[in-house]
């Protein structure tokens, strides 16, 4: 059997050109880059981000003029558990690119709110769902959650069922936060098969179920 070859397209081929260029013109600021699905995504150390995407913006070649958005990710099982990914737009040369950084739950990232607008929003919502502090800026708060919320709500340890919840208290004509109260008599969960009473027959997974009675005479021609 013979081995598939991945083909390149044109496009990748000069994405691929375009990467080699961006490296070679920043030593030692790209840890790895790559194209994936028709775009350049590089990693770059914490400590090089700034300068790193601010030649992404101004180089004539480059013209990352937009910044699209910034999300976060959680890998538990890392020493840094969190990439920061940002993600770029030149309308010029149609192309998108994401730079992504590794940080953990004390070290902040620089803020790139100096070189794009837009991103005071963005960070803030990494901040909010991630826990991720960004050095430098303006306006750190969260966005998304209330200003009393505990916790970040993305991060892979945050319990689903979260550490509080709210209810309006009519005696202080407010809304109060509790800490959260499961119910156990409402947690038993039955496993038993959806088709259950479906049939007289019973299938596998009905062993819990009570087998259905046949009626005399029911279903004979008349």
């Amino acid at each position: 059997m013979t081995e598939e070859k991945k083909v390149e397209t044109v496009e990748d081929v000069a994405l691929g050109a375009l990467a080699f260029y961006i490296e070679e013109a920043n030593p030692g600021c790209v840890l790895k880059n790559e194209v994936i699905g028709g775009e350049l995504t590089f990693t770059v150390p914490r400590n090089k981000l700034r300068r790193f995407i601010t030649f992404l913006l101004n180089d004539t070649n480059c013209d990352f003029k937009q910044l699209m958005g910034i999300c976060g990710a959680d890998y538990p099982d890392r020493d840094e558990r969190f990439e920061v990914v940002y993600m770029l737009l030149s309308l010029k040369h149609n192309h998108r690119a994401r730079v992504k950084v590794r940080t953990d739950e004390h070290t902040p990232v620089e803020s790139v709110t100096g070189i794009y607008s837009t991103a005071g929003w963005f960070e803030r919502e990494v901040w909010d769902m991630y826990g991720i502090i960004f050095d430098g800026h303006p306006d750190l708060r969260r966005i998304l959650t209330d200003y009393g919320f505990e916790g970040h709500p993305l991060r892979k340890d945050f319990p689903l069922t979260g550490f509080v919840e709210v209810r309006y208290d009519d005696e202080q004509k407010r809304v109060v936060y509790e800490p959260v109260k499961l119910q156990q008599a409402y947690r038993n969960f039955d496993f038993t098969s959806p088709w259950e009473g479906m049939t007289d027959i019973q299938l596998p997974g009905d062993e819990k179920a009570v087998k259905p009675k046949v009626i005399a005479g029911e279903g004979d021609a008349a």
